[in-house]
């Protein structure tokens, strides 16, 4: 069965380095809190708010060696009013006997604000 499992993080600036240190971070998290393997992922979606342009969130992903078999794809989000600033999010398409209510989203940080519903997982 294929599940999709979402999860943001706010980087703490526009920089190469605070774009790859987030986007590991939250990778890391989704994947130990589901009880994933890399071999699981199927593919994987991440964008970015227009304020993180230093770097593709999907490099930070290759960075970690062994995803080269994974398709990524990283996208800009659209810029709304009054938006969490310095946002990524991603969304795993994964392999896993996982039913709905077992798998766990994951909002880290301040992105935890935009999911309340779900902060019980950070």
């Amino acid at each position: 069965m294929v599940r999709g499992i979402r999860g943001a993080i706010q980087a703490e600036a526009n920089s190469e380095e605070a774009i790859f240190a987030a986007t590991q971070r939250l990778l890391d998290e989704v994947l130990k809190r589901n009880g994933l393997a890399q071999e699981q992922i199927a593919s994987v979606f991440l964008t970015a708010t227009t304020d993180l342009d230093s770097a593709f969130p999907a490099y930070a992903v290759r960075e970690l060696g062994g995803w080269d078999r994974v398709p990524l794809l990283c996208a800009q989000e659209m810029e709304v009013p009054g938006a969490m600033p310095r946002v990524i999010r991603i969304l795993l398409h994964v392999n896993t006997d996982l039913s709905q209510s077992e798998v766990h989203h994951v909002y880290l940080g301040w992105a935890a604000r935009l999911r309340p519903d779900l902060a019980g997982d950070d």
